[in-house]
């Protein structure tokens, strides 16, 4: 799909702040898919249908928790659920929030997949790689929730069993990590496609509440808190903690309200988007892995006191 951003009139009397985001390197994303990003961003429905529909999604979620009162715990349609979102997406929500949905299950399975393979206890994963959008039918987002909060269960039972914890690896293995067999220009291209990913997102946040139980919406919106969860998982593998200043979903002990979770859930997106564009970065040689210059300082300096002694 055509770059908009490339060929944009630079005028300092109204500089663009759109181009001005896709130009700007301090954080690490794919120049396509920050243009997708920022085309999504920039979109009149971002710029007037998500203020107007935003305060109603709200009020809506509030309502919706009152009537669960009244409904049985279990109450749940999560098949229903993942048809309608399925349907929605296809019919209405821009191609490029549809590539960044669907991108968004191949690289968070990758990011899970890395730290299980860089872990000193191996452990298993679930990944989620689906190919097209009715794949979602298969209850495609709650297993993407239930599959990280096991991750992390999993992982953290093995590491203690085995009384081990994540150290930095010299060579890690990124063979996991890959863009994903998606392509942009294959996503539903019709007349009411126009939907951005910010505003799909907080339509569909009070559908996934009505839907589902509970304790599957608050593990979805707390799964947000994860994030920062999986950024240490990898900052401690590759010796790198300075790259946690690409999280903003707060303290994962620290749960948020709920009405909050769809912008939460756009951040969350994106934060994965840059933590696996660093991995790619770094799988390919473009970036130094300090895990690695961390090893051959320490290799030196043995090498130095051996000879002192």
């Amino acid at each position: 799909m055509k770059d908009d951003f490339k060929d944009q009139v630079w005028d300092e009397r109204d500089p663009s702040p759109w181009l001005a985001l896709y130009l700007d390197q301090s954080t690490p994303l794919p120049d396509e898919v920050k243009a997708a990003w920022l085309r999504d961003c920039s979109s009149g429905s971002r710029q007037y249908f998500l203020p107007a529909m935003r305060p109603l999604a709200r009020l809506s979620m509030i309502l919706i928790q009152a009537l669960k009162i009244f409904l049985p715990r279990r109450w749940a349609h999560s098949i229903f659920l993942h048809r309608l979102l399925a349907f929605g997406m296809k019919r209405f929500l821009s191609p490029e929030a549809n590539w960044l949905i669907m991108r968004h299950f191949h690289l968070g399975s990758q990011v899970l997949q890395f730290v299980a393979a860089n872990s000193p206890t191996k452990v298993s994963t679930s990944p989620l790689f689906p190919q097209e959008i009715d794949d979602v039918k298969d209850e495609l987002f709650l297993k993407h929730d239930l599959n990280l909060f096991n991750f992390v269960i999993r992982l953290n039972k093995a590491l203690r069993e085995n009384n081990q914890e994540l150290v930095p690896v010299p060579e890690p293995d990124f063979s996991m990590i890959h863009e994903p067999d998606l392509k942009l220009e294959d996503m539903p291209h019709g007349r009411f496609n126009v939907i951005d990913l910010q505003s799909a997102i907080e339509l569909y946040t009070p559908i996934y509440q009505l839907l589902l139980t509970d304790n599957d919406f608050w593990r979805a919106s707390n799964s947000l808190q994860l994030d920062e969860t999986l950024a240490i998982y990898c900052a401690k593998i590759l010796a790198s903690p300075e790259h946690l200043v690409m999280l903003n979903n707060k303290h994962p002990m620290v749960p948020l309200s709920t009405l909050y979770a769809a912008y939460r859930l756009v951040l969350h997106g994106l934060s994965t988007e840059m933590l696996h564009a660093l991995l790619t970065r770094m799988a390919s040689g473009e970036h130094p892995i300090p895990a690695r210059e961390l090893a051959k300082m320490h290799k030196a300096a043995e090498v130095v006191m051996d000879q002192q002694n």
